[in-house]
């Protein structure tokens, strides 16, 4: 959707600045989007119930703490048996990094093929048996923390042996390998991560120890919750979601009275390619309340991918793609059509190194582009002009560009796709 145009005061070429404040229509495109939003999420929800045959996808789901121990002592038990038929013991795992395994489903978005690319791991080679051990080892951890019901990071359980698994990497990775092994949610695992992204905005909501969270009255953000499916009794009176990519221009935004000035809102930023706990936030907010969630990312390769990865999800956590991607998201800007609308003067933009151009390749050949071909267009444009723009390049046009012309006219008149 293109933007109608620009909202201007008297006299040529200047913009006038726009607020929510008194002003009961400015919520109404957001509003429409809602709706429309809502009407597509029922019709899928019908069509769905209706249709007799649905693509097999790897899913999770979650499990008692009872049946995760059974689970692992399953896993665990393969290996013995194994061992005692004197074979050599193995574990297999789908690989997470291979673009074979997943599928596009535009309602849930990248999801995993079952049992398609396999990586084992086995005692008969050196590099497979040494990765067998510590996956075998982290097993253990795990099986003591949920049945001693404790959680932990995973920085802890690579510290615990940090000679055994070398970095902490491998331990994140074979974390997830298990999670995904076992088709659970990680947090089933009782091992969390420590959060780096940042909510703000009309927010509230009660943490799983009974902690009450307002992030009303913080300035600078409050961290994401380490256990996001612990939160509960969330309230807000909002009409939207912003997700932020960078923390400087969240910062920038909360600075700037964003909040307060078109109130209501939440803002969320997972500062660069967001976390687990951040992509569970969005998500979880998109269940609990169906208000519009909108992408603000630089005009550039990286933080296109970063929309997508909200939207649709991960290639290495497709196996729980629909507790982790929200697919009604909508892309705000910065687009790349919007560098020469906006006049942003071309000693701020930067031109498209050898990596950004393989990567924008990458990305014109990734299976949801089909869907969206306005994204083509956008993504084209940026292929042609060999030139990317941060989302602080609005600013060297005019001071406050960014939280006061720019975002407002998007959001009064509709400038997403």
């Amino acid at each position: 959707m293109s933007l109608p145009r620009l909202s201007r005061a008297e006299g040529p070429g200047v913009l006038r600045p726009l607020s929510a404040a008194g002003n009961d229509g400015f919520f109404a495109a957001l509003d429409q989007l809602r709706l429309a939003q809502l009407r597509a999420v029922s019709t899928t929800t019908s069509s769905s119930s209706s249709s007799p045959q649905q693509p097999a996808f790897v899913s999770t789901r979650r499990l008692g703490r009872e049946e995760v121990l059974r689970a692992i002592e399953d896993v665990a038990g393969e290996v013995l048996a194994s061992i005692a038929r004197k074979q050599a013991p193995s574990l297999s795992f789908v690989y997470r990094h291979s673009w074979a395994t997943v599928r596009f489903n535009k309602e849930v978005g990248l999801q995993m093929l079952p049992e398609l690319v396999l990586r084992e791991q086995k005692f008969t080679m050196q590099c497979s048996m040494l990765n067998l051990c510590m996956t075998m080892k982290v097993l253990h951890m795990i099986y003591n923390l949920v049945q001693t019901n404790q959680n932990s990071t995973k920085r802890d359980l690579y510290y615990q042996y940090p000679t055994v698994f070398r970095s902490q990497t491998i331990v994140n990775n074979i974390v997830d390998n298990i999670a995904c092994l076992l088709r659970v949610p990680r947090d089933c695992l009782h091992v969390q991560s420590t959060s780096k992204g940042c909510v703000a905005g009309n927010l509230c909501y009660i943490e799983e120890d009974g902690t009450k969270i307002s992030c009303t009255c913080s300035s600078n953000g409050m961290l994401v919750s380490n256990n996001v499916h612990g939160m509960h009794n969330l309230t807000t009176q909002a009409r939207f979601v912003l997700v932020v990519e960078k923390d400087a221009t969240f910062q920038h935004l909360l600075d700037d009275d964003f909040c307060k000035r078109f109130h209501p809102c939440i803002m969320v930023t997972g500062k660069g390619i967001p976390d687990l706990n951040t992509r569970l936030l969005v998500r979880k907010l998109w269940d609990t309340f169906h208000i519009p969630t909108l992408a603000l990312v630089d005009a550039d390769p990286h933080g296109f991918e970063i929309m997508t990865i909200y939207k649709y999800g991960s290639l290495s956590m497709s196996f729980d793609a629909a507790n982790l991607t929200v697919p009604t998201l909508c892309w705000l800007g910065v687009l790349p059509s919007e560098i020469e609308r906006w006049n942003i003067p071309t000693t701020v933009l930067l031109p498209l190194s050898d990596r950004d151009q393989r990567k924008l390749r990458g990305l014109l050949g990734r299976p949801f582009m089909e869907l969206h071909p306005e994204w083509r267009n956008e993504l084209e444009i940026m292929q042609a002009r060999a030139v990317k723009a941060e989302m602080q390049a609005l600013e060297s046009v005019s001071p406050g560009l960014l939280s006061r012309y720019y975002l407002p006219n998007k959001l009064q008149f509709g400038g997403w796709l």
